[in-house]
């Protein structure tokens, strides 16, 4: 394989955030960025579209048991598709056409799907779905720091964990954020006690940030609102979330495309129409922004 395509190689438990079953026929693939999985494989989505599809005569043919998902960050998804696969330790997963594991649909930020653009991998437009609600804290169940607000990260002895240098763009929006927020100088300060690495990181935050709090590794995690959101509902006895006014004025939005010559294009129609139908008002529920008619659904070109 290509130097260059992405490698897993953590703990010995490592596996890639691959929903469905791979060897088997895939009824439909979607590779997408890995922040808003709550939202997407949260039981509102995935199952009822299946029941949708089974209702509607023109998609009640569709074969639609075995949809793979993939959750990765960006880079690693850009990654997979223009390598050809992905390595984890000595396994390979192929990713191209005539394997059969390569996405219908994929979603990210415009600069991702632009760069597969380029590449002539995804069509020229995208429709944007969801917007986040820009970062927020997550810190250890009960909050023994008794943190509140970013000025309070401003104490020398505070261990701060956010996205690697391997998910740019997060990372850019997090310290453009802070920036905004409480100034250059502060934002450098806090960025002097950040922890970078710890045993088993893997440049991805939806699992990295989570790891880093609930192992000490670090005492407070700067992340996206919705994320911050799930995890301290779904683990209370490992971590909590603290809010940050003001935080949402600094958003990103996330698009799907298809790709060009979808391997199974008419399941790709049938998602779409679906989950265009119904996103504006699922996200919302999980942590993202409520979008307007006019934000919703717009279209991205990519060239």
């Amino acid at each position: 394989m290509p130097a260059d395509t992405p490698a897993l190689d953590g703990h010995t438990d490592t596996v890639p955030d691959i929903v469905g079953r791979l060897g088997a026929p895939i009824g439909l693939a979607i590779f997408t960025e890995g922040n808003h999985f709550p939202a997407l494989l949260g039981g509102e989505i995935i199952e009822p579209f299946r029941a949708w599809a089974r209702a509607q005569a023109q998609y009640a043919g569709l074969t639609l048991d075995n949809i793979v998902v993939v959750t990765l960050p960006q880079p690693m998804i850009v990654g997979m598709l223009l390598g050809g696969g992905i390595t984890l330790g000595n396994l390979t997963i192929e990713v191209s056409r005539t394997s059969g594991f390569y996405p219908d649909i994929v979603m990210g930020g415009a600069t991702p799907l632009t760069r597969l653009r380029k590449a002539s991998l995804v069509e020229t437009e995208a429709r944007v779905f969801a917007r986040n609600r820009g970062l927020s804290l997550l810190v250890a169940a009960g909050n023994p720091l008794h943190l509140q607000s970013l000025d309070d990260l401003a104490h020398p002895s505070l261990r701060i964990v956010m996205a690697s240098e391997s998910e740019p763009g997060a990372r850019h929006q997090y310290i453009s954020s802070l920036e905004a927020l409480i100034g250059q100088e502060a934002t450098k300060s806090i960025l002097t006690h950040e922890t970078v690495t710890f045993p088993g990181r893997l440049g991805i935050q939806h699992r990295d940030v989570l790891q880093a709090i609930a192992g000490r590794e670090a005492d407070v995690g700067i992340i996206f609102h919705h994320l911050a959101r799930f995890f301290a509902a779904t683990y209370p006895e490992l971590c909590t979330m603290v809010t940050v006014p003001g935080a949402e004025q600094y958003s990103s939005t996330i698009a799907m495309a298809w790709t060009v010559d979808a391997l199974r294009a008419p399941a790709a129609k049938a998602f779409s129409e679906f989950f265009l139908g119904v996103a504006r008002e699922v996200y919302p529920r999980y942590g993202f922004a409520t979008m307007n008619e006019a934000e919703f659904g717009a279209t991205l070109r990519l060239e």
